[in-house]
């Protein structure tokens, strides 16, 4: 039988420096943001179809359907955004946005000026949606231990940069955006009307 008695001493309170209690601080917002990041990963695999086993390992009904039937007509030829449509579109923007949200714009978000425009609507403009999303599949390959310890620099270098000059330009996407945090505005820009080839004028 346990002592219950109430003069058994209890567990010694754990004391904090203000120092230390700012390095746990800023630890667990680190790994609140890794874990965010590998949810990101985690929805976006579990969106994409399973993979077809090598016709070595189907079974031999598997294979005669494999060889004879029809592909499927619903899955994606591409894993850019702008080539998904419908449920599937809706899913992959689902995943980017809190990519954005979470990782690139607070760390890459910078201050919005006249000549640094924003969106929050950001999802409403294809430019950025097709710009953002290569700059996020770009991330994935690039900051996967499999890119190696330079995969990182090269994302910055060759997709970061590049993504920001584009998409922040004064006569960007953004450009009849918001130019001031003070004075938030969205419109998306026209764009030139498709010519019809072969119709005579």
């Amino acid at each position: 039988m346990s002592d219950t008695s109430p003069t058994a001493p209890g567990p010694e309170p754990i004391r904090v420096s203000d120092e230390d209690l700012d390095d746990l601080a800023s630890a667990l917002a680190k790994t609140i943001a890794e874990v965010r990041r590998h949810g990101v990963i985690l929805d976006r695999l579990g969106s994409e179809p399973d993979p077809v086993p090598p016709a070595d390992q189907q079974t031999d009904g598997a294979a005669e359907a494999g060889a004879g039937g029809p592909k499927k007509a619903d899955s994606p030829t591409s894993v850019f955004i702008l080539a998904l449509g419908g449920e599937a579109y809706a899913v992959e923007l689902a995943a980017l946005s809190n990519w954005v949200n979470y990782l690139f714009l607070p760390v890459y978000g910078r201050e919005i000026s006249t000549t640094r425009p924003w969106c929050a609507q950001w999802h409403e403009h294809p430019e950025a949606v097709a710009r953002l999303h290569a700059l996020w599949l770009a991330w994935q390959q690039l900051t996967d231990t499999e890119a190696g310890l330079a995969g990182p620099s090269t994302w910055h270098r060759d997709h970061l940069d590049q993504a920001l000059v584009h998409l922040r330009a004064p006569d960007g996407p953004f450009a009849a955006c918001t130019t001031s945090p003070t004075r938030p505005n969205h419109r998306v820009l026209t764009t030139p009307a498709p010519q019809l080839s072969g119709v005579a004028a």
